[in-house]
């Protein structure tokens, strides 16, 4: 009876190893799809936010209403008048040829604009923040230490703590950023070159800025 005891017992831990790894499992996959998640939503906040400027700028564009030229121009007719009133008329021609050679270099000019302004509001993603600031540190940092930082470095973002820990457990499933604890906190530290040998690199090589 004692080795039918024994045996049930081995049974019961090795299905008791079994879940704790399964959970343990299901738990960092739910963390990795969750950072993945919020960093689509970064991006798309951003591309909302260019389309609003697009489409405000179209807005002031289609406002715009091109010279309309006279009803002589439209009908094709051509009159004969006398030299004063043919002076005049050549004239008032000349000023409307200048008036729409203007336009154009106005509308290139704002076309420019056009184009500048999404490129100048983009916003870097949550992702490229906190790997950027993991970077940059000397220590580990916590999520909420990391939180705090970016709360003030960009006071004009709404960043959240859970998304903040979601964000970074997702870099940590790619393995760009490293974890460790201590007692029961969690801290964070960027992988790979250490931010003075990145800075020295890129110094050198600026094609990869």
């Amino acid at each position: 009876m004692s080795e039918v005891e024994s045996a049930t017992t081995e049974l019961k831990s090795q299905y008791a190893a079994q879940v704790a790894a399964d959970l343990e499992r299901n738990t960092k996959e739910q963390e990795r799809i969750g950072a993945e998640v919020a960093a689509l939503q970064e991006q798309l906040h951003a591309l909302q936010h260019d389309q609003a400027l697009l489409v405000n700028l179209r807005r002031t564009l289609d406002t715009e209403s091109p010279a309309q030229a006279g009803p002589g121009e439209e009908e094709g007719v051509t009159a004969a008048p006398s030299l004063p009133r043919q002076a005049s008329a050549e004239t008032k021609s000349g000023r409307r040829r200048k008036a729409t050679a203007a336009k154009p270099k106005k509308a290139a000019a704002e076309n420019r604009d056009a184009k500048a302004s999404p490129a100048a509001a983009k916003q870097p993603t949550l992702v490229e923040l906190i790997h950027s600031h993991l970077g940059q540190q000397s220590e580990p940092r916590s999520s909420a230490e990391i939180t705090a930082s970016l709360t003030q470095d960009h006071p004009d973002r709404d960043i959240k703590p859970k998304v903040v820990r979601t964000t970074v457990e997702g870099l940590v499933a790619k393995g760009r950023v490293n974890r460790t604890k201590q007692g029961s906190a969690v801290f964070y530290t960027a992988t790979g070159t250490p931010p003075e040998a990145a800075t020295a690199a890129e110094q050198q090589d600026p094609a990869t800025v």
